[in-house]
């Protein structure tokens, strides 16, 4: 009998302790969104690349929560949190873990053509999809994001320090503007 108790004991605190690691990971905000995403490309699943500080080393861009929004598309809410939990990273002067942005995604090919429309509807960045099972580049494609900013706050952090600016509410359209440049796997 004791045993059994200490058994239970055991499975109960492990629990719990999954539960609280849950909970300081995830920012409250976060709701229904993943850190870490599977992104399924041409029948091959895709984490982002960056950080592998996503559930069981996922890796995912810093401060993003993502879902799937249809077969080419995500929404993301992007936290002022840095690779594994850095506090205040993207933004030095705002709150560690507060929402900055909504993101709007799109998975496509990169061209100049499609840079030029994406960049006219606030598309200015693009980011690379990291294959789950080799660790290789998605050959063609990439995830074109647009930053919706939700307060103003001074972007002096993150991974492009020297494209620091300030931002207000609405499109950011200084966000690491790298759409211009070509995609080469």
């Amino acid at each position: 009998m004791f045993h059994t108790s200490k058994s239970m004991l055991r499975i109960f605190t492990g629990a719990a302790l999954v539960v609280l690691a849950a909970a300081i990971a995830l920012p409250a905000s976060a709701g229904g969104f993943t850190h870490g995403i599977v992104i399924t490309v041409d029948d091959e699943d895709y984490n982002f690349a960056d950080a592998p500080d996503g559930p069981g080393g996922a890796f995912d861009i810093p401060g993003h929560y993502w879902v799937q929004a249809g077969p080419d598309k995500l929404v993301g809410k992007h936290f002022n949190t840095g690779p594994f939990g850095a506090p205040s990273w993207w933004a030095s002067e705002a709150d560690d873990g507060e929402f900055l942005y909504k993101v709007d995604a799109i998975i496509d090919t990169w061209s100049a053509e499609k840079a030029a429309k994406y960049a006219s509807r606030g598309y200015l960045h693009y980011h690379e999809l990291l294959s789950v099972s080799d660790g290789t580049l998605h050959p063609e494609k990439v995830v074109w994001l647009k930053h919706t900013a939700r307060t103003s706050f001074n972007l002096d952090g993150g991974p492009h320090p020297e494209l620091g600016h300030e931002v207000t509410p609405g499109l950011d359209q200084d966000f690491i503007p790298n759409g211009n440049m070509p995609y080469i796997p």
